[in-house]
């Protein structure tokens, strides 16, 4: 299997924290030194191992913030 090469550049905060310490996080992420992306994903207190999460583009990211400003939580 290769290997995934990423690159957070920016961290914007924790949406939570499980009681093993792994942090579920939104992040802008370069994957394999492509153009970084908005993703939302676990990961372990040193950032070496991830759970599955989702990448989002700007645009995407943008239009899932609609959705959420219109929903009644």
């Amino acid at each position: 299997m290769a290997e995934i090469k990423y690159e957070i550049i920016e961290t914007f905060g924790k949406v939570s924290e499980n009681a093993k310490g792994w942090k579920k996080e939104l992040n802008l992420i370069s994957w394999n030194d492509r153009q970084p992306k908005y993703d939302l994903r676990d990961w372990d207190s040193d950032h070496k191992k991830m759970g599955k999460g989702i990448t989002l583009s700007k645009e995407e990211l943008l239009e899932l913030k609609e959705i959420l400003n219109k929903m009644e939580l």
